[in-house]
């Protein structure tokens, strides 16, 4: 069975999408840590990231570099934190947080934004790459 990413990647699910190539896909997490809460994906679906050959992964690590630097052009912040947790959605993933706090880190305290405030704050990043 798919996971959400894959349906997402395929236009089965719809997201807050920021921008994609040929091999991955960044999109704005529905349930943020913080404001700007954005995921980087590759596209073939595997499971744990470091089950992605060597090219894959390092083009995901660079792929997020670049959406990290306009993240933090788009979203006020001290830093863009990056995590890799993997257990919610079995689908390798990058989490890319923007931080003024620790607690900013920890899965347990969410954000809510509206649809428009997720769609102005994806326009934002994107106008930033």
């Amino acid at each position: 069975m798919s996971s959400i990413f894959t349906k997402i990647v395929n236009g089965e699910i719809p997201a807050y999408k920021i921008t994609e190539d040929d091999n991955y896909l960044a999109f704005l997490d529905v349930n943020p840590n913080a404001k700007g809460h954005t995921l980087c994906i590759p596209k073939q679906e595997i499971d744990k990231i470091f089950e992605m050959d060597d090219e894959l992964y390092l083009g995901l690590m660079k792929f997020s570099k670049k959406i990290a630097i306009a993240l933090e052009k788009a979203v006020p912040c001290k830093r863009v934190g990056m995590a890799v947790v993997g257990l919610e959605v079995l689908h390798a993933h990058v989490h890319l947080i923007p931080l003024n706090h620790m607690d900013e880190m920890r899965f347990h305290d969410k954000v809510a934004l509206s649809k428009e405030e997720f769609e102005a704050l994806a326009k934002s990043i994107q106008e930033n790459l």
